[in-house]
This record gives structure tokens, C-alpha cells and sequence, in this order.
């Protein structure tokens, strides 16, 4: 059986003879099947070209992101190691200040001084951002958590250090340590015997000797609770340097400071005279511990 053929006629102008082809059906449809395959291709592909045409502005942009983020990634890493630098320097300066005032460590503070921080060398150039983000990010983010639990534990630990430096800067300021007043140390702490009476007797003070109008003046900080006439001791002013210390200053002359009054150590209080009973003028200087007299020369250092 003969197959099937169709006649393709060209006309040419002019005076040329009219050609024939004889083609079979199925090599016409095969032509038609590729033309129309190509021109699927060439639409695909003009397709693909103007949407990959209309991301590339997006590409470069995200390029660009990328770079900037990795470069900010390095900026904060650097920080967040000169920060972790910093605050072991921090911890190290309080450890010696708390050996300094024999003050115990912090047991919380320990177990930071072993943090670390970002690598910054895991920063390469051919890292994309997304394995970036699965190991440098979670590490950064690390850091940045181990830092906030370290400040609060830093915060805590200094803020106990301040109470306890305010502390001892106050005690300090309170105990008396200067001589009240100028002269020469007539009679001493302890028992000896009275200029009145000839009789042994305890002396709960230290005089000393020198002119009326002898400027007086606190050995530390504190309250005065009471300025007046104390019997034999004449006029008086007493003191109240708290951490149950007392001052006790008789046979006054004048008084410079009232009762209820804030003194500082080296302020001047009062003048010395020879109030109440006493042979000559003197200051008579007592220090008190809860109570107690104690030898005031323990509290004179110069």
C-alpha cells in the first residue's frame, strides 16, 4: 500500500516553470512537531532571560547585604571579645581588691573567668551567610548570653564590694586616730593618785596639758549627743561616732558646736579651759568602747 503524500506547489514569478514536491504526511507533521518544539524553546527562553533580568537587581542587592552583614558579623565579634577582654580585666581588678581588703570571693563570679568569645578567623570570605548563621551566629549569640549572665553576676558582686568599701571608708572615718588638741600629756590612762584626795584611783582618761582657749578639736567623724555641765568635769561635749565608739571631752573653756551637730574628723569643737574640778588648764580625753573607757592613746596614731 502506498503511503499517503502531499504536494507542496512553489510559484515562482516571472516566466519560471511551476515546481512540485511530493512529501509524506508524517515527515510534514514531524516538521510542524519541531518548529512548534522551537518555538516553545525560544519563548522559555525569553522567558527565563527577562524574569533572570528582573532578579538581578534583587542578586545584587542581596550580594551587597551579604557583604555588609558579614562585615558587621566581624565588627561584632571584635566586640564582643574586647568586651569579654574587658570584663576579665574587671573581675581580675576586683579579685585583688577583695585579697586587698581580705573580703571573701564572690562563689558566683569564679566560673566566668573561663568565657570565651567568637572566633572571628570562622569569618571567611567564601562562607555563605547561611552556614554563617548555623555556626558563627550561635556562637555570637553564646557569647552575648555567657556576657549577660556574667555583667548581672559582676553587677551583683561589685555592688557588695561598694557596700563594703562605703562600709569600711565609714568606719574608718569614725574611729578616732588625731590627738583633740596641742600640749603635753599630763596624766595618763589607768590608775593613779588623785591631786584631791591622795588616794589611789582610776583615771578613765588622758589629760593633756596646755593653754585656755587651746583649740579642741573631733578626732573623727560623728554626733555630738551632749554639750553642757557635767559636775566635776565642768563643761563637756561627748561624741557619738557610732560602731559603739564615744568621745568624751571635759573642763571646757568655750563650746563651738551644738548638740544634734554632724562633726568631721579635724573640726573644731570647743577651747580648752578649767571648768569644774582640776588644778590647772587641761583637756580631759575619754574614749569609750560600748560603754567602756579604753586607753585613748590606742586611738591616737600621730
Amino acid at each position: 500500500m502506498a503511503s499517503k503524500k502531499s504536494t507542496i506547489v512553489f510559484l515562482p514569478g516571472g516566466s519560471n516553470k511551476i515546481r512540485k514536491i511530493n512529501v509524506p504526511n508524517g515527515l510534514i507533521l514531524i516538521f510542524c512537531f519541531a518548529i512548534l518544539l522551537i518555538t516553545l524553546g525560544i519563548g522559555w527562553l525569553i522567558s527565563d532571560y527577562r524574569r533572570i533580568k528582573i532578579q538581578i537587581p534583587e542578586l545584587n542587592h542581596l550580594r551587597k547585604e551579604n557583604r555588609t552583614q558579614k562585615i558587621q558579623l566581624v565588627a561584632l565579634t571584635r566586640k564582643i571579645n574586647q568586651i569579654n577582654q574587658k570584663m576579665a580585666g574587671l573581675q581580675e581588678f576586683e579579685h585583688r581588691i577583695r585579697i586587698m581588703t581580705s573580703m571573701e570571693p564572690s562563689g558566683e563570679q569564679d566560673q566566668f573567668l573561663s568565657l570565651g568569645g567568637s572566633n572571628i578567623n570562622t569569618l571567611k570570605s567564601d562562607y555563605q551567610l547561611e552556614e554563617v548563621h548555623k555556626g558563627l551566629i550561635h556562637r555570637m549569640h553564646k557569647s552575648l548570653e555567657n556576657l549577660e549572665t556574667e555583667m548581672a553576676v559582676v553587677s551583683i558582686s561589685q555592688k557588695e564590694l561598694s557596700n563594703f568599701l562605703k562600709e569600711q571608708k565609714s568606719i574608718l572615718a569614725c574611729t578616732p586616730s588625731i590627738c583633740p588638741t596641742e600640749g603635753w600629756f599630763s596624766s595618763g590612762f589607768g590608775y593613779r593618785i588623785s591631786p584631791f584626795t591622795n588616794q589611789r584611783e582610776f583615771h578613765k582618761g588622758l589629760d593633756i596639758g596646755t593653754r585656755v582657749g587651746t583649740p579642741v578639736i573631733a578626732p573623727a567623724d560623728g554626733l555630738v549627743v551632749f554639750v553642757g555641765g557635767e559636775g566635776n568635769f565642768g563643761k563637756m561635749i561627748a561624741i557619738n561616732h557610732g560602731y559603739n565608739l564615744m568621745t568624751r571631752y571635759a573642763h571646757l573653756h568655750e563650746f563651738l558646736v551644738k548638740k544634734g551637730q554632724y562633726v568631721k574628723r579635724g573640726q573644731v569643737i570647743a577651747e580648752v579651759g578649767k571648768s569644774g574640778r582640776c588644778t590647772g588648764p587641761h583637756l580631759h580625753y575619754e574614749v569609750l568602747v560600748n560603754g567602756a573607757p579604753v586607753n585613748p592613746l590606742r586611738y591616737i596614731l600621730d
